[in-house]
């Protein structure tokens, strides 16, 4: 907008007649609108409601199949919107809690439209969030929500208790009656899914007395660890039965850590995710169970709900992604298929 200056003079009655004008082209302007709504953008200008849109969309690490599905997810929601950018970045590791935490307020400092992303910490993130929604960005989580998480901010996830609960069932089933032990290879603690899973697979195990929980190990998202701590633990324990791990890098490391020990298809592994590594371990009969979640669909739920937020003031509202137990009878099923191998043509977001 152009500024007139005056003499001090004049500056009176010229200023009452400026705003006077001004008054009434603001006026002919919303009639030109029809009543269109505008808000401030992520960059300070003012944008139309159907207008370009720049979201940050957070994992809690790069590089995992995992997290590049949840990203195809996310460019999915983006290209259907349309005239939506998603701007992806994360961490290497998912135990760079300060770099999460630095990433999420560059985009605050950047001030995006939207921010959509996993939390490394449950507490150490909560902050960040605040930080974002005081800086009038709305937020939305994926797959790992904060404490206290904000009531304003949505979670699309997987229920983790309920489905670590199933796969203690998976396990009993398995391994059939008799007394067994059995392994718990955990990932990051301190994130809330890894939280829920542990807590989950423990109420499941109280279920199932013939079941004796013989050793508990993070394997800090690390497939090496996993399987150093998978070794420790079988070496701990010789007749050691089954082993729930709850994340991919977990189970991958459990795996290489029971094939090293001679002991493929004598020691149950009950999974989670569905990388291509673990899925050949289905195939093969050395994991007898995973726990698939839908990490297309948290993408691009993540991206659809605050495109429709942003545009059409919907409210943010949680859901449940939903999982899908994979086993080598039901792998090549049309409905395993739809969410291990997911299409933007037709996305497994129902």
């Amino acid at each position: 907008m152009a500024h007139t200056t005056t003499s001090r003079r004049a500056r009176g009655p010229l200023l009452r007649a400026q705003a006077i004008l001004a008054v009434a082209a603001a006026t002919a302007l919303l009639s030109a609108c029809g009543g269109v709504e505008v808000r401030d953008g992520g960059d300070g200008a003012t944008k139309d409601a159907s207008g370009p849109l720049k979201l940050a969309v957070v994992p809690k690490a790069v590089g995992a199949d995992y997290w590049n599905t949840v990203k195809a997810g996310a460019e999915c929601a983006a290209q259907r919107a349309g005239d939506v950018t998603v701007q992806w970045d994360g961490v290497t590791t998912e135990t760079d809690v300060e770099g999460q935490v630095n990433l999420i307020q560059n985009y605050v400092t950047k001030k995006v439209d939207g921010i959509v992303y996993a939390a490394t910490d449950s507490s150490a993130l909560a902050p960040a969030t605040d930080k974002a929604l005081a800086a009038n960005i709305p937020v939305a989580m994926i797959d790992s929500g904060t404490s206290p998480q904000p009531s304003n901010v949505p979670l699309f996830a997987t229920d983790n208790r309920a489905s670590a609960t199933e796969a203690a069932k998976l396990l009993a089933t398995e391994l059939g009656p008799g007394n067994h032990e059995v392994a718990l290879v955990e990932f990051q603690p301190g994130s809330q899914t890894n939280t829920e899973r542990v807590d989950g697979f423990k109420a499941g195990l109280a279920q199932y007395p013939n079941l004796k929980l013989v050793g508990q190990q993070p394997s800090r998202s690390d497939v090496n660890e996993a399987r150093r701590v998978t070794e420790n633990i079988l070496t701990a324990n010789p007749n050691l039965a089954g082993v729930f791990a709850a994340n991919e890098p977990s189970v991958l490391g459990a795996a290489q850590a029971i094939q090293a020990a001679g002991k493929s298809g004598k020691v149950v592994i009950i999974g989670w995710d569905a990388a291509p590594d673990e899925i050949a371990g289905v195939r093969s009969g050395q994991i007898s169970a995973l726990v698939v979640q839908n990490p297309f669909k948290m993408g691009y739920f993540g991206v659809d709900k605050m495109v429709k937020h942003l545009r059409d003031k919907a409210p943010l509202a949680s859901a449940d992604t939903g999982v899908t137990f994979v086993t080598k009878e039901n792998i090549d099923s049309a409905e395993i298929k739809a969410v291990l191998e997911p299409s933007c043509a037709n996305p497994p977001v129902q």
